[in-house]
C-alpha cells in the first residue's frame, strides 16, 4: 500500500524542532532509549498514550535537529534501540 507516492523530498529550514513518537513497554524503557541515543542534548518528553491493555505506552520527544542527517540519524538509531518497539 502507498501512502504517499510524492516524489517530493520534506523541505526543512534547519536547524528545526523535530518530534518523534516513540512506543514501548514502559515509560523507563523509552526514556533508558533516549539517554542511550541522545546523551544530553535538550529535549522535551511527554506522555502521549496507553494502549487499552496498558501493554504498550507512547511518548512525544522533541529536540532541535540541526540537518537532515541529524534528524534521520536519531530516527534510525531509535528504531534500533532494543526498547523501542516503533517509531513514528
Amino acid at each position: 500500500m502507498i501512502i504517499n507516492d510524492s516524489k517530493e523530498k520534506l523541505e526543512l529550514d534547519y536547524p528545526v524542532n523535530w518530534k518523534y513518537k516513540l512506543i514501548s513497554l514502559s515509560k523507563e524503557q523509552i526514556q533508558k532509549a533516549i539517554h542511550d541515543v541522545i546523551l544530553e542534548r535538550e529535549h522535551k518528553l511527554e506522555h502521549s498514550n496507553e494502549s487499552k491493555t496498558g501493554k504498550y505506552v507512547s511518548m512525544n520527544l522533541e529536540l532541535l535537529v540541526h540537518n537532515e542527517d541529524d534528524r534521520n540519524f536519531i530516527y534510525e538509531a531509535l528504531k534500533a534501540h532494543q526498547h523501542i518497539k516503533m517509531v513514528l
